[in-house]
C-alpha cells in the first residue's frame, strides 16, 4: 500500500468519525464541536496528502491553504464554545414559568 493510500484511508476514517459525531443526536453541543474539528482534520490530511506533484517534489498551495484552514478552525472553535458555554448559562438562569405569576417575570416593572 502507498503512503499516499494510507494517508487517504486515514483522512476518509476521521471524516466519517467527524460526520459520525456531529449528527449524533443525543450527544452535547461540545461533542459536536469535538466531531466538527475531527472532521476538518481528515480534509486537511486529504489536502496535504494529494499535495504532491512527483515524488521529489510537492505542491505549496495545499500546504498553505491548510495552514490558513487550521487557523481558521481554531478561531471558529473557540467561537462556538463560547456561544454553547453562553446558551447553557442563559438556559440554566432563567427562571420558570410555573413560578412567576401569570408568566411574567417577577420584576416587571408595568406591576406598579
Amino acid at each position: 500500500m502507498s503512503p499516499w493510500m494510507t494517508y487517504a484511508s486515514a483522512a476518509i476514517g476521521l471524516i466519517g468519525l467527524g460526520v459520525l459525531g456531529a449528527f449524533d443526536a443525543r450527544s452535547n453541543v461540545v461533542r459536536k464541536v469535538i466531531a466538527i474539528n475531527v472532521m476538518g482534520s481528515g480534509v486537511f490530511l486529504l489536502l496535504v496528502a494529494s499535495a504532491r506533484r512527483s515524488p521529489t517534489l510537492a505542491d505549496p498551495v495545499p500546504h498553505a491553504l491548510v495552514l490558513t484552514g487550521i487557523v481558521i478552525s481554531v478561531s471558529a472553535t473557540a467561537l462556538a464554545l463560547a456561544l454553547a458555554k453562553r446558551i447553557t448559562d442563559d438556559e440554566l438562569e432563567r427562571p420558570d414559568d410555573e413560578d412567576t405569576e401569570e408568566g411574567r417575570p417577577p420584576d416587571d416593572p408595568g406591576e406598579a
